[in-house]
């Protein structure tokens, strides 16, 4: 009995343990998908979702489904073809393929060289049979839609090197402008300094220049005085002559 309980035991840490695995490894990563195409055409609705920005040298994911709107529609040719710009300027085919199941998924990398907006079309032929009801009387007619074109905007595929190169060009202006505004106060604050002291340096020159000024108009004030008072002593001690 003992060693049952120690086996039940046993088991459920076993359960416990590896359960969360099991069901990990049944869930796929979220990708960052977007849709760039959900519209009605004669007969069909065509639904393309793909992965919404990648990087050069990395994947696209591309997912397409096809909603019948009328009882028969019998696909006849179906291909995708994805082009991309060489240096985000010249136009290239990356991917093409034609594609003869539905729901259809598919990865494929991006050339090192495109970046930017990528553009998707699709060029199909199908056979829609139409269900004309004309009172109690119930016929159908078959339509061939032939070689019909259809064009998107897809994936953004971002430039790494350029986004890099912009980045540190962003910095470098941020540092610029940093020892700019540095200089520039440094350099204001010392010419204002100098200004000062030039200025206080001229206040203090005038001052000596006023005070010996002053100093040589006492001195001529007194000398002035001590004349003209010698001058009027020597009037009156002179002597005065006899008639």
């Amino acid at each position: 009995m003992k060693n049952m309980k120690q086996l039940a035991l046993i088991l459920i840490i076993f359960s416990l343990t590896f359960a969360p695995l099991y069901g990990a490894k049944g869930q796929e990563p979220t990708e960052n998908m977007q849709t760039f195409f959900d519209h009605e055409i004669p007969g069909i609705i065509i639904a393309v979702n793909a992965t919404a920005e990648t990087q050069q040298n990395e994947n696209i994911t591309v997912k397409i489904a096809i909603n019948p709107l009328e009882e028969e529609v019998n696909i006849n040719y179906f291909n995708l073809s994805v082009f991309g710009f060489i240096n985000g300027t010249y136009e290239t085919m990356i991917y093409n393929i034609t594609i003869d199941n539905f729901p259809f998924n598919d990865t494929f990398p991006v050339p090192e060289q495109v970046w930017g907006v990528t553009y998707g079309e699709i060029t199909l032929t199908y056979d829609v049979t139409y269900i004309i009801q004309q009172g109690n009387i119930q016929s159908k007619t078959t339509i061939t839609y032939e070689d019909l074109k259809v064009g998107f905007d897809m994936t953004r595929v971002e430039n790494a090197y350029l986004e890099t190169v912009e980045e540190q060009l962003r910095n470098l202006n941020t540092t610029f402008e940093q020892l700019n505004q540095t200089f520039w106060n440094y350099f204001h604050k010392n010419l204002t300094q100098e200004n000062l002291n030039e200025t206080l340096q001229g206040l203090q020159g005038s001052s000596d220049e006023l005070g010996n000024t002053r100093m040589a108009v006492g001195i001529l004030a007194v000398t002035t005085v001590f004349f003209v008072a010698t001058t009027l002593y020597l009037i009156f001690r002179k002597p005065r002559e006899g008639w």
